[in-house]
């Protein structure tokens, strides 16, 4: 049986191996008030590190030149009409012109001579002018320091507007799939069979994509393109080549985990979640050497559950207090562990059962879960092994990382992504919709997406093929969903 053999050989697979935005704030949310302390002395430098048409990035740093502050108020006001979008490393919220920015659990305490540091997204339509004057807890801070501004102004097509996208999820979906887009690339060292897994952001005017590759093991690989249309010539980067090494790395997850301004690649190594970091994603031979999130192994409540299943698929997201890392076990159980944003990436405890199912088929592994453009809410995507042994995603929404997650499109008769929601204009090359990733619209620990016009790179392959899973041809293929409410 088709299921069998994919379960079966999934769990080979395993047993072989064996032997840039910190936490998204949107601008108009209410916060309360902090208690404001003396500050008769501050500077403030304002900095514009990046700019793009229609929007800017933006770091922040405050000097206190007075009294040792505990709870800050940083206010300005925007000459242009510039919005602020995301922020991190503090809560803002912004009234007309006039932007309120107030710390954070975290950072509430700047000692004299003392620097806070934080930063944002913002929307800008001309001219992006830096603000002229700064208030910290009523007092303007009128330091030698100052506002200053050192800009990259780079080209970009990014798929982030100047205002909240207006739409919501529909309760079904319907796609429309490229053909095979990213092939294995064999060279003398990899001689790869298959590609498959793949993490994709859009950044800087070029799509960068990550993914596992197949040889005798599990590696992983980089390419990058400005245009769909080039993905199927663009060279591949094969991963051990840089600090990430050689030896099983499969299914990885990139974001730029904005408040320590890193790039982060999250991945699995047989026995361990693990991370590599860079500063620059578009050269692939500077990540770093695999750290692990569990100083531990694996938590104790996955072991008492896991069965004959494995542990695989992490997925990490934040929001504004929190980092999550998500995991599965093949044995219909989703896990959830929690650190703080300022401890992220050590830290990580109180494992939960974050969801379940009594059939493991229909929560299988590669989990997904997006914030929502302009709505406090989430999406949360897993594939599932249908009755016909095919791959498959279902999809729920909850008002937080931590739920209550609700059925949106979850069964085989209306499901987020399958192959019955799904046209071929080029001719069906896969029955299979697996593992894959949303286009985000934008690239930082959030995880964000527009409720629009949903792009999701996945994983395909021959209907036809079979033998053993490590061997089986899978491509990669885009989805474009064609039934958008907005």
């Amino acid at each position: 049986m088709f299921l069998a053999r994919l379960f079966t050989s999934r769990r080979a697979r395993l047993t072989a191996l064996a032997a840039v935005p910190l936490v998204a704030v949107t601008a108009l949310t209410a916060v309360a008030e902090q208690p404001a302390s003396a500050a008769p002395g501050c500077s403030v430098t304002y900095a514009t590190p990046s700019q793009w048409d229609g929007g800017f990035t933006a770091n922040v740093a405050v000097t206190n030149l007075g009294d040792a502050v505990d709870g800050w108020t940083l206010t300005w006001s925007f000459g242009a009409g510039q919005q602020v979008r995301q922020a991190w490393n503090a809560q803002v919220s912004q009234s007309g012109a006039q932007v309120t920015a107030r710390n954070v659990s975290y950072n509430s305490a700047i000692p004299t001579g003392g620097k806070v540091e934080f930063g944002f997204n913002g929307a800008s339509s001309g001219s992006n002018p830096s603000p002229t004057a700064f208030t910290l807890n009523g007092t303007l801070c009128t330091g030698d320091v100052g506002p200053t501004t050192t800009t990259t102004t780079t080209t970009t097509t990014t798929t982030t507007t100047g205002n909240p996208p207006v739409g919501n999820l529909p309760s079904s979906f319907r796609w429309s799939s490229s053909g095979q887009l990213i092939s294995p690339k064999p060279d003398s060292t990899h001689a790869n069979v298959a590609v498959k897994d793949p993490s994709v952001v859009y950044y800087n005017g070029k799509y960068h994509v990550f993914a596992s590759t197949y040889t005798d093991g599990y590696n992983l690989m980089y390419t990058s393109f400005s245009d769909w249309s080039q993905a199927s010539a663009a060279p591949h980067y094969y991963l051990d080549r840089s600090g990430i090494g050689s030896g099983y790395r499969a299914a990885p997850q990139v974001f730029y985990f904005a408040p320590q301004r890193l790039w982060y690649l999250v991945y699995q190594t047989g026995s361990n979640a693990s991370y590599s970091t860079t500063t620059d994603i578009a050269t692939p031979s500077s990540w770093s050497a695999p750290k692990n999130f569990y100083a531990n192994g694996m938590p104790q409540i996955i072991r008492d559950n896991i069965g004959n299943g494995y542990w695989v698929d992490f997925w990490t997201v934040c929001d504004t207090a929190k980092c999550y890392l998500f995991s599965s076990d093949d044995n219909g159980h989703l896990y959830r562990s929690e650190t703080t944003v300022a401890q992220f990436p050590n830290g990580f405890t109180n494992t939960v059962i974050a969801m379940q199912d009594s059939d493991r088929y229909r929560l299988f592994e590669a989990s997904n879960i997006y914030k929502i453009a302009g709505k406090n809410q989430w999406l949360m995507v897993h594939e599932a092994i249908g009755t016909d042994g095919r791959r498959y995603f279902r999809s729920w929404t909850a008002p937080a990382i931590t739920g209550p997650w609700t059925a949106l499109a979850d069964t085989e008769s209306n499901p987020f992504a399958r192959a019955n929601n799904v046209t071929f204009p080029g001719g069906q090359w896969t029955r299979d919709i697996s593992h894959g990733e949303m286009v985000r619209t934008n690239v930082d620990q959030t995880m964000e997406i527009s409720p629009c016009k949903l792009s999701y790179l996945y994983q395909g392959m021959d209907p036809d093929a079979g033998g053993d899973y490590n061997r089986l041809p899978w491509r990669l293929g885009l989805l474009t969903q064609t039934n958008s409410t907005c």
